[in-house]
């Protein structure tokens, strides 16, 4: 694959991914904490499950919605507003709570993210060549993996404040910081060229006659087998991250009985982990081993979750090596994933067919919440279960999609 270094990003993506960290830093912070913060500001498990399923469900809409938006407003506009108002805002309403009504107005707040999702993608790739795709998502996760370093922050705030007041610290900075970075890249980036004729063809539009495109895009999609393979696979993926990300941080703390202070080293562990990946193992991955190694990747995550359920309270070893093992499959399966979707989509209706995607996503783990946290009051374990098990469904899936692609080679888009 070869090296990673911003010097060889150009255009959009570099104004993009130069920001970033801004935005991944402090989110790697708060994330950790973020229900144990809920819970001990008196949200039981089963409402946490509520507020994020209630985040989900608004996600939903917004994801409907986004392909429009980001045609309408073009892909610079509905990124600054849309991350303002749903990040800005939503981490302030974050550090102020009080008790879950806060959450659940913050969740809704938060819940617009899928509009600058919809257009940071496409501003992202837009202007990228399909080869370079995989360059581009892999410095995307490094950026994120970086992140993941300063997680422990967190953990020296909540052991100098007290978790309370330490996690509202932490969303305070994220408001401040990710508000930099949506003005700074807003700057940094320029309106692709798809970004202005679709503004140009949406002007006259109203939100009927744009929304009806879904019919005809939708058609594109259920008759292409292979691209509903590989998003039957992201689907899957999504619901596992939404799942673990959810419940993990309460699992360790109230179940395997380790300090709040504590679990802010994993993050940053797996984040060391998922480095050494990227500099001496990505590079040694051939493009004609990409399908194989994401298969791999799920057999060794698989095999984290469940370590995970039958780790022995207390026993950090065991953690460790979940902890590991979890980021070699991450990194085996995330950025050959995400580029396998993006080359998979048209530009022409990257917008609409990128929304629908998500809006799929999230009809399938809008459920996640209320599910795990009914699992999660019966037996602490089961939504790991539940995480292994969709690792599980994605190793037939992808075998399926490499032989189909053997066989006949997907063609670009819908």
């Amino acid at each position: 694959m070869g090296s990673t270094s911003f010097r060889q990003l150009t255009g959009n993506a570099r104004g993009c991914l130069v920001y970033e960290p801004l935005f991944l830093i402090p989110y790697s912070m708060f994330t950790t904490y973020t229900s144990i913060y809920m819970y001990q500001l008196g949200v039981t498990e089963t409402g946490i499950g509520w507020i994020t399923s209630i985040g989900l469900l608004v996600q939903v809409l917004s994801s409907f919605l986004s392909g429009y938006l980001t045609d309408r407003l073009g892909r610079k506009k509905a990124l600054l507003y849309f991350d303002v108002l749903s990040w800005s805002v939503a981490t302030l309403l974050w550090a102020v709570s009080q008790n879950v009504w806060f959450f659940v107005i913050a969740a809704v707040i938060n819940g617009f993210q899928k509009v600058p999702h919809t257009a940071f993608y496409c501003l992202l790739v837009e202007d990228t060549a399909p080869k370079e795709r995989t360059y581009v998502f892999t410095l995307l996760q490094l950026i994120s993996v970086v992140g993941g370093l300063f997680a422990p922050l967190g953990g020296l705030l909540v052991y100098h404040f007290s978790l309370v007041p330490g996690v509202r610290i932490m969303f305070v900075l994220a408001c401040l910081l990710m508000t930099i970075q949506f003005i700074g890249r807003h700057y940094a980036t320029r309106e692709t060229e798809i970004g202005y004729r679709k503004m140009k063809e949406t002007k006259a539009m109203g939100l009927r006659e744009g929304m009806s495109d879904y019919v005809q895009v939708m058609k594109s999609m259920l008759g292409n087998p292979l691209l509903l393979m590989i998003f039957g696979v992201y689907i899957l993926f999504n619901f596992q991250m939404t799942v673990k990300t959810t419940y993990v941080s309460i699992f360790m703390v109230e179940y395997l009985h380790l300090g709040s202070g504590l679990i802010s080293v994993f993050p940053a562990f797996s984040s060391v982990i998922m480095l050494i990946f990227m500099r001496w193992i990505m590079p040694r991955i051939g493009e004609r081993h990409v399908h194989r190694t994401m298969v791999w990747g799920f057999v060794i995550s698989v095999l984290s979750n469940v370590m995970l359920v039958f780790a022995p309270q207390g026993d950090l070893l065991v953690l460790s090596l979940s902890t590991v093992i979890a980021a070699f499959g991450t990194m085996m399966t995330y950025p050959y994933l995400e580029t396998a979707v993006a080359n998979a989509i048209d530009d022409e209706n990257r917008a609409k067919i990128f929304a629908l995607l998500q809006v799929l996503i999230l009809i399938v783990i809008s459920p996640s919440g209320i599910i795990g946290g009914w699992a999660y009051g019966i037996d602490p374990r089961i939504p790991f279960l539940l995480v292994a098990g969709a690792f599980v469904i994605s190793i037939p899936l992808m075998l399926l999609y490499s032989n189909k692609v053997k066989a006949a080679p997907i063609e670009a888009g819908v």
